[in-house]
């Protein structure tokens, strides 16, 4: 069946009859048929073809015992092989040897009593018979009619045993009696203690649970199912540790015990176990009660902790904050924010215990001198780098903003926990530290450093698995955030109307889902490669159930994606194993800068670089506005003062004269002056002053730019300029072929033929000047207008570029 979580239902307090109940309805019968669990005799007898408890048994032909070595044999028959000396192929052919330890019925049909050793296969008292009084083979004594069976002895005493007694005068069965020897000689007299306290026997796949109380069997039992149906393996010989220190701890409940001295493994499993037992008993209601919130309980991962919050208004206020939060919020990363909020009231409640006699336990005597000395601190901080200027601008925006929303949430009103709160206890916009003046994003990956790591990607799968080597090729090609690729569906490839390939992915950051992004052919083969391989690895689970990427760990059906961390971590171990990453000018980059988030700008830049237009990349990227696209790309400002100089060092009058041949002489001045002064327009500059003053949109001509001397372009316009050339003669030949209209209406619409010489001559006047360069010139000039193009809508430290506002009054007179 389908591995999935067991809805855990909220328990109210109650008492431990109550809680037994709870736990057992939380527990699937299908699943415990599954384990083999016997309510009866209180034991576990897990089937070893189980999927994530299934066991080995040994090698040995004949011996049952579990084993986890590389040899496949049990600890005794590991010994025993070692101290042999035997080749592998002789001790095999030895087959088992009798151990006195191994748990067996007498072979005499009916005999209640265990046998004495698997090779006599009597009890005590047969063998005794069939050795000293009949002395026959045992085909010949079993069929002997003065061979009649016995009862059993009865159970052995220890609690946790699940054999029978090895004769009348003992209470135990033989294994057992030979360790409370032991334990006397070691100085143990309590034996009913003893009893209680001593684990079973091991036997192949069965745990015993006897010795603990109903309430922890309970408990262990939801435990185990939860982890499976969480697609954790469970090792046998962990799960049989872990009920073992239950009982001989004798513990109330599960999370009581003390795993101080358990193996790691096994201390692993019983803290997994332990997280769903308390959390099954949790719920929102009970859990915002506490200053420390398990985030699991409203769907999230980690912890909240309010502690350094010490106001108890403040931390109501937190907290009723935080539960509004919380489901606004998505992502892995929710937890985290939250917190990070969280600690910036923190500083607030610090700053209030240290200047407040009153340690700001009284609301109403709060005023803004308050704020004043909170914001204080955080400078003095900034200044004795306790905290960076990004921390002490984030702090103080966060407080802002939850001051802030706590009003609007109606936590000043009456009976409220901000009630009395006074109105200037707040931090102001101007309060508010200006924010540092940053660079240009840069936080894409060097095309050589590019080069090299895809060069090196084949050594991922050296040191991690093959869905990490193909996540990050994917990542390169598709610049798609590492979240969305890592949980991408196992059938995300598709083919448009065209036959080309998209990639079908969910942009969960925005909650657009079942996005479109055109992809390579050799990324859409890398992609099929993937989807064979996860298909081979799970064959039986259905297709539509498969993630492209399968998580390594408690994923034994292939439903469960890689996680966003792992992939991360694994390309952090190869990047460090890596060479060092040599730049263009011969220095080394940082490997640290090299994180998969970085191959998303560099994909940006990649197209940016290519001419890919703005609107056509922010569609690429899936970003709602331009601006965010603009964030993740860059031209560097060097790059383009030199394309800008280069640009405009070959700019013309609507005559086709050169203008401003001498730009590298202007001052910065002199450039700010024109830039306030001209105005974009189509295909070129307008120095017009009303037009300038309306940002374009007063033109008297109403757009006839060429006819006008206060107008000018220059080579980057060129091929705006001759689709306009293309587009007037398409109008001409139509307008003339129309044989419906008046001829009155077909002269007021026709292009004037001055209008399109004047264009060709502007145009036949760039092409010669460019004709005039050399190669290397043209080709200088060619790159120069690919970045000016491309950052046309900023200010490139030549005239201002502004694009025209729309008009969306067209009936008013210009």
């Amino acid at each position: 069946m389908p591995l999935r979580l067991v809805e855990a239902r909220p328990c109210p307090e109650g008492t431990g009859g109550d809680l037994i109940t709870f736990f057992t309805s939380l527990t699937v019968p299908q699943f415990l048929a599954e384990v083999g669990w016997d309510a009866d005799r209180v034991v576990l007898s897990i089937p070893r073809e189980h999927p994530l408890l299934g066991w080995r048994a040994c090698r040995i032909e004949g011996c049952t015992t579990g084993t986890r070595t590389t040899l496949g044999f049990c600890s005794s028959c590991a010994n025993r092989f070692h101290a042999s000396g035997l080749s592998m192929e002789d001790f095999l052919a030895i087959g088992r040897v009798s151990r006195r330890s191994e748990l067996g019925r007498c072979a005499v049909t009916g005999c209640g009593r265990p046998w004495k050793t698997a090779r006599s296969q009597l009890c005590r008292a047969h063998a005794h018979q069939q050795q000293q009084v009949l002395r026959l083979p045992l085909d010949e004594f079993l069929a002997h009619p003065s061979v009649l069976p016995l009862l059993s002895y009865g159970p052995c005493a220890v609690v946790a045993c699940l054999r029978d007694r090895d004769g009348s005068r003992a209470l135990y069965c033989h294994a057992h009696y030979e360790r409370w020897k032991l334990r006397q000689k070691s100085g143990v007299t309590d034996e009913e203690h003893w009893r209680r306290i001593e684990p079973a026997i091991p036997e192949g796949g069965e745990i015993s649970l006897r010795g603990l109380s109903q309430l922890v069997v309970a408990q262990v039992l939801f435990g185990l199912q939860q982890r499976c149906r969480k697609g954790s393996k469970t090792l046998v010989t962990d799960l049989r540790r872990v009920c073992d220190y239950l009982r001989k701890q004798q513990v109330a409940s599960i999370a009581d015990l003390d795993i101080a001295t358990m193996r790691r493994t096994a201390a692993a499993t019983w803290k997994s176990m332990t997280r769903f037992v308390l959390l099954a008993t949790k719920s929102p209601e009970t859990e915002r009660t506490k200053l420390v919130w398990d985030a699991s309980v409203f769907g999230r991962r980690g912890n909240l902790d309010f502690t350094a919050i010490t106001q108890p208004w403040l931390r109501e206020a937190v907290m009723r904050w935080a539960l509004e939060e919380l489901p606004r919020r998505r992502g892995n990363a929710v937890t985290n924010v939250v917190q990070q909020r969280i600690s910036s009231m923190a500083r607030l409640s610090e700053s209030l215990r240290a200047h407040r006699k009153d340690n700001g336990l009284v609301l109403a005597a709060l005023e803004r001198r308050d704020i004043e000395s909170f914001l204080n601190r955080l400078g003095y901080l900034e200044s004795i780098g306790t905290l960076s200027s990004d921390q002490r601008l984030k702090i103080c925006r966060a407080v802002r903003n939850m001051l802030v929303r706590m009003r609007a949430m109606g936590l000043t009103r009456p009976d409220e926990p901000l009630a009395g709160l006074p109105e200037d206890f707040i931090v102001l916009p101007h309060d508010i530290p200006a924010e540092p003046v940053r660079g240009e994003p840069g936080r894409d990956v060097p095309p050589e450093i590019l080069q090299q790591l895809c060069d090196a990607l084949p050594r991922i799968e050296e040191t991690s698995v093959r869905e990490t080597r193909v996540a990050v090729e994917l990542m390169i090609d598709t610049g798609r955030r590492p979240d969305e690729i890592c949980s991408l569906d196992w059938d995300c490839l598709h083919r448009d109307g065209e036959g080309r390939p998209l990639l079908i992915y969910d942009n969960d950051k925005e909650q657009r889902l079942r996005r479109e992004l055109p992809i390579a052919e050799a990324t859409a083969q890398l992609i099929i490669e993937q989807k064979e391989h996860v298909q081979r690895r799970f064959p039986r689970t259905p297709l539509s159930e498969l993630k492209l990427f399968p998580s390594p760990v408690a994923n034994p059906a292939g439903r469960k994606a890689i996680s966003e961390s792992s992939v991360s971590e694994r390309h952090r171990a190869w990047v460090r194993s890596l060479p060092p990453l040599i730049l263009s000018d011969g220095s080394t980059l940082d490997k640290s800068k090299v994180v998969p988030y970085s191959y998303r700008h560099s994909y940006a830049q990649r197209h940016a670089d290519a001419g890919v237009p703005i609107d056509v990349l922010s569609k690429l990227l899936d970003h709602d506005s331009l601006s965010s696209t603009q964030v993740y790309y860059r031209v560097g400002e060097k790059r383009r003062r030199q394309a800008v100089e280069k640009v405009t060092a070959m700019q013309f009058d609507r005559h086709g004269a050169r203008v401003w041949r001498q730009a590298k002489a202007f001052q910065d001045a002199e450039r700010l002056r024109r830039g306030v002064g001209e105005v974009a327009v189509a295909y070129g500059l307008c120095t017009e002053p009303s037009n300038v003053q309306a940002a374009g949109t007063s033109c008297p001509l109403r757009f006839r730019c060429l006819g006008c001397d206060h107008f000018s372009t220059d080579v980057s316009y060129l091929p705006d300029l001759e689709a306009y050339l293309a587009d007037l003669l398409r109008s001409r030949e139509r307008i003339l072929a129309m044989a419906t209209a008046d001829e009155w209406a077909k002269a007021e619409a026709l292009p004037s033929q001055e209008e399109i010489t004047r264009v060709r001559r502007l145009i036949h006047r760039v092409r010669q000047d460019l004709n005039d360069l050399t190669d290397d010139e043209r080709e200088q000039i060619s790159e120069a207008i690919s970045i000016v193009r491309k950052t046309r809508q900023v200010m490139l430290g030549m005239p201002r570029v502004r694009q025209p506002l729309a008009d969306l009054r067209p009936e008013r007179p210009a």
